[in-house]
């Protein structure tokens, strides 16, 4: 496996690429990261357009329009498992379906009709346009279409700057970001919210935004809105009534907390809810910030309850988990740093580390929690993928739904941390979903019937 891995090394891709792979033990240069991908290179990271939809389109009363080809439309259909409480004018994906002649003349006028069919059919309060790669191109101007539908309309029409060519997908976050901050802006004063927060970068995957509300509300403290997981128009408009940003995804809103920061004087504060120990150290600091001692001791009875519930679960599943080996590839740092945590809540050995859009200071931790000998790696490739779980010896994946058919076929377990799965994975419950699947998957029979000698 070795000498295979060296060949895949010697690959003229891979040694550009050289500088984004590290091994601990062997390398102490920092890992290169937040780069564009190297051209001719089958790149893990979506576009601008995908970044910025992903973040937004779980805003549920909203109608989403793309300007573009319908495959862009078409490519970002339902990504995300968002559950709502409300409307689900979200599921609809609408696009002005460029062609050739709009291409070669200009989309604009075509643009300015979909808006007021769309108007006219759904009556939604907020209308936001998707820039695309070929947009970017032809140059549309969607700032002056949005501004002269909104004023005919009398609705917010918004434009997402997210034409591709110009970065990643950590750039079509903060695309996403900037909309919802020119969203919520307001030039008043706004009063604060006593014992209340924004909890940011939860998307309500399967429910999770619902799980940790309901913590947060039994010891006392109100969750304004969540963004961007079920969240509607009219609770967006209330973000800067908090008091604390709290923020799950650091890669997609740890942007946004910082400027809310810097325009309201909104605290900031990282946590996590997946794993056990995560999601206790997170309850703990946010009633510490709120410095109340009703709010502190309902979060130590929680805490209290819900480990004893759920912590036999997981230790049954460590019980038969242990010396397995686990390789990770997801979106963002933080939250492979808090797998890397649930796997050793599992006795589990993580010998891979990859993320989408990790950053500098998310790798140097990473480093420092894994042992020698681990492969870290920024925005790999398949190529990549695969060499380094064959020669890691990784008996699972975990990942997103692109990396789901490269694992079976090497053979390997995988789950599914990102966009189709639906049982939760945040908070108490969510670390016992996690251990179950975890256990269900790794142990499952059907590896002992597979004859991989092809490969």
């Amino acid at each position: 496996m070795k000498n295979m891995a060296m060949k895949e090394l010697d690959n003229e891709i891979i040694k550009e690429r050289s500088k984004s792979i590290r091994t601990k033990g062997r390398q102490s240069q920092p890992i290169q990261c937040e780069a564009d991908s190297v051209a001719g290179c089958v790149s893990q990271r979506a576009c601008v357009y995908c970044g910025a939809r992903v973040v937004l389109n779980p805003i549920t009363d909203a109608v989403h329009l793309v300007h573009g080809p319908i495959g862009c439309a078409s490519y970002t259909w339902d990504i995300r498992g968002s559950l709502s409480s409300g409307s689900d004018l979200y599921r609809y994906s609408f696009s002005t379906d460029l062609r050739e002649e709009d291409i070669i003349f200009g989309g604009e006028k075509k643009l300015a009709r979909c808006i007021d069919e769309l108007v006219e059919r759904y009556h939604p309060g907020l209308l936001l346009v998707y820039a695309t790669c070929i947009v970017g191109v032809i140059g549309d101007d969607l700032g002056a279409v949005c501004k002269a539908a909104s004023l005919r309309h009398k609705i917010d029409i918004i434009p997402v700057e997210s034409a591709g060519f110009s970065g990643n997908k950590s750039d079509g976050y903060r695309a996403a970001c900037d909309v919802l901050l020119r969203m919520i802006a307001s030039e008043e004063a706004v009063p604060k919210k006593d014992n209340c927060l924004n909890y940011l970068g939860d998307f309500n995957l399967a429910g999770e935004a619902w799980i940790i509300k309901s913590y947060l509300n039994e010891i006392g403290i109100h969750v304004n809105v969540a963004i961007t997981g079920d969240s509607t128009y009219d609770t967006l408009l209330e973000a800067p009534s908090a008091s604390l940003n709290i923020v799950q995804c650091a890669g997609s809103m740890g942007y946004m907390g910082k400027r809310m920061e810097q325009i309201y004087g909104m605290p900031c504060m990282n946590i996590s809810f997946l794993g056990l120990e995560d999601t206790m150290d997170s309850l703990r600091r946010i009633s510490s910030f709120f410095d109340n001692y009703f709010i502190s001791s309902r979060a130590e009875a929680l805490i209290k309850r819900e480990y004893e519930l759920y912590a036999p679960v997981v230790e049954s599943c460590r019980a038969r988990l242990q010396d397995k080996k686990a390789a990770i590839f997801v979106g963002g740092g933080f939250k492979a740093i808090s797998l890397i945590k649930q796997f050793r809540e599992l006795g589990m050995e993580v010998v891979m580390v990859g993320t989408q859009t990790g950053r500098e200071e998310e790798y140097d931790t990473i480093h420092q929690m894994v042992t020698d000998g681990t492969v870290v790696l920024d925005d790999a490739n398949p190529s990549e993928l695969e060499t380094f779980m064959l020669e890691q010896g990784a008996d699972l994946l975990v990942g997103g739904v692109k990396e789901r058919p490269l694992a079976f076929k090497l053979g390997i377990a995988f789950i599914d941390h990102n966009h189709e799965r639906k049982h939760p994975l945040s908070g108490f419950i969510g670390a016992a979903n996690f251990a179950q699947e975890v256990y269900a998957t790794v142990c499952s029979p059907v590896w002992r019937y597979l004859n991989l000698d092809g490969i």
